[in-house]
């Protein structure tokens, strides 16, 4: 009873929060180490898998929704009759100044460079080198963060006002 309460009471304080204050509770309630102006989109209390203290997040970084944060290899549970207790558990090590794509999943031992991008639905099995983007299942690096700003740059809009907004897009998308 008191498991379920706590889960609910976990739950509240998640969903009372926005996307930049729900560091504060993955700190304080699950270890996560996380820097500061972190964005973390998904809101549920396990975001950060059953060992959530080897997840750090340096500054700057955004997390959108439905990301796995995987700290553990699960599928050793086959060999556990031969080897009661087996485990294998592994670091995720964001960098400054990233973006994890929705539902990315991140795997144990990964170092993820500063100024990377990871794509939406990459599943990151190595290390992804700094001022890359990565994409795919497994991902691999598709171009430098320096060629994607030039591919964005070339069909950005840049939004005057939030009450223009919806104008905006339309007009730069060609409607």
């Amino acid at each position: 009873m008191l498991l379920k309460l706590r889960r609910l009471w976990e739950w509240l304080i998640v969903y009372s929060k926005n996307e930049y204050t729900i560091a504060e509770f993955y700190r304080k309630y699950r270890g996560v180490k996380i820097g500061n102006n972190c964005r973390i989109m998904g809101k549920t209390p396990s975001l950060f898998g059953g060992e959530p203290y080897l997840v750090e997040l340096e500054n700057n970084v955004t997390i959108a929704g439905k990301v796995s944060f995987i700290t553990h290899d699960s599928g050793v549970g086959i060999f556990r009759k031969q080897y009661p207790g087996l485990n294998v558990f592994g670091r995720i090590h964001i960098c400054s100044n990233c973006f994890i794509g929705i539902k990315s999943i991140i795997l144990p031992g990964v170092i993820i460079g500063p100024n990377s991008v990871v794509g939406a639905g990459a599943v990151v099995t190595k290390d992804v080198p700094p001022g890359t983007v990565v994409a795919g299942v497994p991902a691999r690096v598709i171009m430098t963060t320096d060629s994607y700003l030039d591919k964005v740059l070339a069909k950005a809009v840049t939004i005057d006002s939030e009450r223009d907004k919806k104008k905006q897009v339309l007009e730069a998308i060609g409607e």
